[in-house]
């Protein structure tokens, strides 16, 4: 067994059953891991043959994305085949803490990135798969809606969150597989983004496109508003898709199966831990050199400001030998004298420069920060006077309201007037109308008196003349 085995102590499969196990199991064994953090499968096991007679190893870059593209294309499968039973079998419309819909979107964000060309821009070389998705409202005028939906998501900052959010906006629409069937039968556009052997260039991104009409069974819905798309971390979790084997093979069966499956995730956590230590000693290497070359920049300066007082020494002391050996012998005691004072004089010039030199530093450093702070006194600036401008409209606006409102007062006060006048005119035409009934109603009754009276005498009258 090869030092990063674990031990263990189930006894050595054979080849043939060996061979049985993985048949039974995912074909994982021709998965890579890179280092760009773009690419995270597993390296094939060195101390297991699958076969008699093993396959020499392919250094070929052909060779190797033609590999990577069918153990996309495999993985691809098994994911929509889990994702279609499991949703059945739930009954119930999938959200996005569905953890085989996770992983399918894992699985389509490494599809859609393998073979993309990286292109440079001012922070570095970037690849993002949302520019070909962007490419698909061309094609299809129905995927317009999606992409202006996803450009209008508040919370979305990268391009790979964009494409994640135009992934699942596809899902819910059930038009994934319409939209990657016409983006892959463009392959004139889909060159200015990807490789020529890239999985969307070639026949396995056709068949992914075919297997993804199956998700129209799928009802998903998803809130993507508070969901954060673009830190998330695709890591395909190959646990998911692992089989067990035939349980009437027996437990010899099932152990040789486990210790493959060990042995994998041993390598898996090896490797894990290996980029992790790598990255870290990356990043601590870089500071380090950073700090170095600062410090290197200012032991140069300071080296070369010692050798021009070092060159001026030399001169001045030159002059001052030379004109020793011209002059008289009792004039060198005054001029050893001078040359003393010359040297203590030199050393206070020294001194008063570095303290100048200090004094600039402190000054230049005090400026950037009255520079940084007179840029942000000018922002909160700007930001009162764009507040003050506001304000002012507002109270404007409230002047005007207040004008509008002191007129329709007005005229409101006048109508009151006009109709409290009016209701006194109708007050004093009831009470005279009042009064006339009350005449009428008098006058009625005299009359009907009278007409008593006149028929009482006309019944008197009728019988005398009988």
């Amino acid at each position: 067994m090869s030092a990063l085995t674990p031990p263990t102590d189930m006894p050595t499969p054979t080849t043939d059953k060996i061979t049985q196990a993985a048949m039974e199991t995912i074909y994982l064994c021709k998965f890579r891991v890179s280092m760009d953090g773009e690419w995270l499968c597993l390296r094939e096991l060195d101390d297991i043959s699958l076969t008699p007679d093993p396959e020499p190893t392919h250094e070929d870059p052909n060779y190797l994305m033609a590999n990577e593209r069918m153990n996309l294309m495999n993985m691809a499968k098994l994911s929509i085949k889990g994702l279609i039973e499991s949703a059945l079998n739930l009954g119930r419309t999938l959200d996005s803490d569905y953890a085989p819909l996770q992983q399918f979107f894992v699985v389509m964000e490494h599809c859609l990135k393998h073979g993309l060309k990286a292109k440079k821009t001012f922070l570095g070389q970037n690849k993002s798969f949302w520019g070909p998705l962007e490419l698909v409202e061309k094609l299809v005028p129905e995927a317009a809606e999606i992409t202006a939906s996803v450009k209008d998501l508040p919370g979305l900052k990268t391009p790979v969150g964009r494409g994640r959010a135009w992934l699942r906006l596809a899902l819910m629409q059930k038009k994934l597989s319409e939209y990657m069937k016409a983006l892959i039968n463009k392959k004139e556009l889909l060159s200015e983004f990807y490789e020529p052997n890239a999985l969307m260039m070639e026949e396995e991104g056709a068949i992914i496109a075919g297997l993804l009409v199956g998700l129209n069974v799928i009802d998903a819905n998803f809130c993507m508003k508070g969901e954060d798309l673009d830190s998330q971390v695709g890591v395909i979790d190959f646990s998911m898709y692992l089989k067990d084997g035939n349980s009437s093979k027996g437990s010899e069966g099932d152990g040789q199966i486990t210790a493959i499956l060990d042995q994998k995730n041993y390598v898996e956590e090896l490797n894990s831990a290996t980029v992790n230590n790598l990255q870290a000693k990356v990043d601590a290497l870089e500071k380090s050199n950073t700090k170095l070359t600062e410090e290197l920049a200012v032991a140069n300066n300071r080296i070369i400001t010692l050798q021009e007082e070092m060159e001026r020494v030399k001169e001045e002391s030159s002059y001052i030998l030379e004109s020793n050996r011209k002059g008289p012998k009792q004039d060198r005691t005054s001029e050893g004298q001078a040359l003393s004072e010359a040297r203590k004089h030199l050393k206070e010039e020294t001194q008063l420069r570095l303290d100048v030199e200090k004094e600039l530093e402190l000054q230049i450093s005090m400026r950037q920060e009255m520079e940084l702070a007179m840029k942000m006194l000018e922002k909160d600036v700007c930001e009162k006077q764009d507040a003050l401008v506001s304000l002012r409209q507002q109270l404007d606006d409230l002047r005007a309201l207040k004008h509008e409102l002191a007129f329709k007062l007005q005229s409101s006060d006048l109508g009151v007037k006009q109709k409290s006048e009016l209701n006194s005119r109708l007050e004093e035409k009831t009470n005279q109308m009042a009064a006339t009934i009350k005449q009428l109603e008098q006058s009625e009754k005299d009359l009907v008196k009278q007409a008593k009276t006149l028929n009482s005498a006309a019944n008197k009258l009728i019988p005398k003349h009988h």
